[in-house]
């Protein structure tokens, strides 16, 4: 809503023509191996906080364990995730970019860092911290 109340629709539509050019590439990239936007999400952040747990992807792609399930095999059995069993928990699953995985993830991130080099082209550090800011606030509240 805007000040008055109204819908802005305005950054609605911004908010999905970005979105759709932003995923175009990696969707192209992904594609190529039949891969979709959940291996995107799962690559993406396997590759960012190598170790994680299962049940830590689970919670920061809010899913449920069986919606990971399918994707999660598909990656390991193509050789881009690794799952390894917890060091004191037998039972715990830490999950591993092989080096295709580390490759396939900056791969699909580099389109969209270039993006966003070039939207920030024009924009000083100030503008970084108002777009971060912005970003944050259009996120749900984090409960813990």
């Amino acid at each position: 809503m805007t000040g008055d109340g109204r819908i802005d629709f305005e950054i609605i539509e911004g908010l999905f023509f970005a979105y759709r050019d932003f995923i175009s590439d990696p969707d192209a990239i992904l594609e190529k191996s039949g891969f979709g936007r959940a291996h995107h999400r799962v690559v993406h952040f396997v590759n960012r906080e190598p170790g994680m747990t299962v049940a830590d992807l689970l919670d920061t792609l809010k899913i449920t364990k069986q919606s990971l399930a399918r994707v999660l095999k598909e990656l390991i059995d193509s050789g881009y995730i690794q799952q390894v069993a917890g060091p004191e928990d037998r039972r715990q699953r830490k999950l591993y970019p092989t080096k295709a995985g580390r490759e396939l993830a900056l791969a699909l991130a580099e389109p969209q860092s270039r993006r966003i080099a070039r939207a920030f082209e024009e924009m000083n550090a100030n503008d970084r911290r108002a777009v971060i800011r912005f970003l944050t606030g259009m996120q749900n509240a984090k409960t813990e």
